[in-house]
């Protein structure tokens, strides 16, 4: 399976995003953290994203006569670059923008369905807007996107911080006239 197709799937998405932060997490505890997703379903993908090496075992543990893995995320692994991208087809990318959404909203509904949940107390936002720019303009605003959101994304789980799940989407919303 190739990186494009292991990675654009609404269940191997969500997993991927539980996994980051360099935490180490079992399949019993991502289970848990993906309530809506059938168990075995679970076990299924985290072992597709094992067997490809996105997630790689950390450590192991007799547990009642079984053994428990750990997994890591390998975030190097987690990366669709430039040329994967360029040969994508549109269908490839509609299949891949709806499985962005689709975890997304499955991610969004589960912290909606948490105990205590608060939009307003956790600064939740979801906006969108139209912004006219050139092409020149447009890889200026994402270079300093990207800038701003990697200068956080190497934070390690620590006291009073927890994730938030961020997203970026960029499409031209009309045909240009010139």
């Amino acid at each position: 399976m190739d990186t494009v197709d292991l990675l654009l799937h609404p269940v191997r998405l969500r997993i991927v995003h539980a996994m980051s932060g360099g935490r180490t997490q079992t399949t019993s505890e991502l289970c848990a953290r993906l309530p809506d997703v059938p168990k075995t379903t679970v076990y299924r993908h985290v072992g597709l994203l094992a067997e490809a090496g996105v997630l790689e075992v950390a450590d192991e543990q007799r547990v009642h006569g079984a053994v428990e893995r750990h997994y890591r995320l390998r975030r190097e692994r987690t990366v669709i670059d430039a040329d994967a991208a360029a040969s994508m087809s549109l269908d490839d990318h509609r299949q891949g923008f709806a499985a962005a959404m689709a975890a997304l909203l499955a991610e969004f509904n589960t912290y909606l369905d948490r105990d205590g949940a608060d939009p307003s107390a956790d600064i939740v936002g979801y906006r969108q807007g139209t912004y006219w720019l050139t092409r020149e303009e447009l890889t200026e605003l994402i270079d300093a996107l990207r800038e701003v959101l990697m200068s956080k994304a190497r934070n390690a789980p620590a006291p009073g911080r927890s994730p938030h799940l961020i997203s970026t989407v960029f499409f031209p919303s009309e045909q240009s006239d010139h």
